[in-house]
């Protein structure tokens, strides 16, 4: 009877906390149940990459794609020290449109993001939906509420760290073979190291990882030299100036704001809406090789939260490139094994 008792309790005690903290942190609990939701739809609606291999809908260039993600998911294992997986071993439909929609936001004078947290991951700076109204009704109620310049963009692919079976998302196979082996190692990179509060590093390694990773599957499959890997570098050499453009923004910007922190609201606005006329003039001297990131800004506006990304995902390649030559002589099995060892992963 004591043992039956002492069960009863113990289980109305569980109970009443698990309620407990459902009311405590009810936004966090409806937010991860929206979450769970998408993520298993996209899951339970994936299909083994054989299994659409074989559709009669499936394109001779969608296979060759497929093969792609295989060649490049053994490669990250078996030479770049990638943790293995069955993850990508799926595909999910998207029809043409985004599976997911992230939320960014920063202070409008000062590059100070809005930082969400979360169990596990802890504190990231960016919130995902797999709805596109939720995604918005948190947007504005961010402008409405802490008065925060919002954003809102699409993903092209995410890691769920391991607790589910990420599969290929069909939009990834619009992608050029090089930037598709570099997606790939990108989001297997997120489930081989992943360090708990810091986004910034992750993020900054996934694509440093993807990039040189993505180089080196391309050297290893056609040779060095070759037409595919010297095509991909060319490519790289346009996105390296796009970045370093936005980078130098990102750091004039900033020096702007901190010069400007006791002004009126009416100046701070003046002197950045003059350095945004600025970037956006200068950024017409960037002297690019292809088209792709020509008139950039005749279809957006620059935003604080977009610079703030850049510098999240890529405002620590060169202190990454310099570890990566002087510390290891370029050996990026060895740079990656040395940080699986001296950073805990979740």
């Amino acid at each position: 009877m004591k043992v039956r008792k002492f069960l009863k309790w113990t289980g109305l005690s569980l109970l009443l906390i698990l309620i407990l903290l459902g009311v405590w942190q009810r936004e966090l609990v409806a937010y991860g149940w929206l979450q769970l939701k998408g993520q298993l739809r996209v899951v339970n609606n994936a299909i083994p990459l054989e299994e659409f291999l074989e559709l009669p809908g499936t394109t001779e260039e969608q296979k060759e794609k497929i093969q792609i993600i295989l060649e490049a998911k053994t490669f990250a294992f078996e030479k770049l020290g990638i943790n293995e997986s069955d993850n990508y071993s799926t595909i999910y439909d998207q029809e043409g449109k985004p599976s997911m929609y992230v939320v960014t936001a920063c202070d409008p004078y000062f590059f100070r993001a809005r930082m969400w947290s979360f169990p596990i991951v802890g504190s990231v700076p960016y919130k995902g939906f797999f709805d596109l109204e939720k995604a918005r009704e948190e947007a504005k109620q961010i402008q409405e509420q802490e008065e925060l310049e919002v954003d809102i963009r699409t993903a092209g692919g995410w890691s769920t760290l391991g607790w589910f079976k990420d599969p290929v998302l069909s939009n990834m196979l619009n992608r050029s073979e090089g930037d598709l082996a570099s997606l790939i190692i990108h989001e297997l990179t997120h489930g081989t190291l992943f360090v708990k509060d810091s986004v910034t590093f992750n993020e900054n390694l996934a694509s440093f990882i993807g990039d040189k990773g993505a180089i080196l599957f391309l050297e290893d499959k056609y040779g060095i030299g070759s037409e595919e890997v010297i095509s991909f570098k060319n490519g790289l050499k346009d996105e390296i100036k796009f970045k370093d453009f936005m980078l130098g923004s990102a750091q004039y910007l900033d020096s702007v704001y901190r010069a400007m922190v006791d002004l009126p609201l009416s100046e701070k606005e003046r002197l950045k809406s003059e350095a945004m006329k600025q970037i956006v003039n200068n950024y017409d001297t960037v002297d690019f090789a292809s088209t792709l990131y020509k008139g950039y800004f005749e279809k957006r506006q620059p935003k604080n939260t977009y610079f703030m990304s850049m510098l999240r995902y890529n405002g620590q390649q060169q202190e990454l490139e310099r570890q990566l030559q002087e510390d290891f002589e370029g050996d990026l099995l060895a740079y990656l094994n040395y940080l699986k060892k001296r950073f805990p992963s979740l």
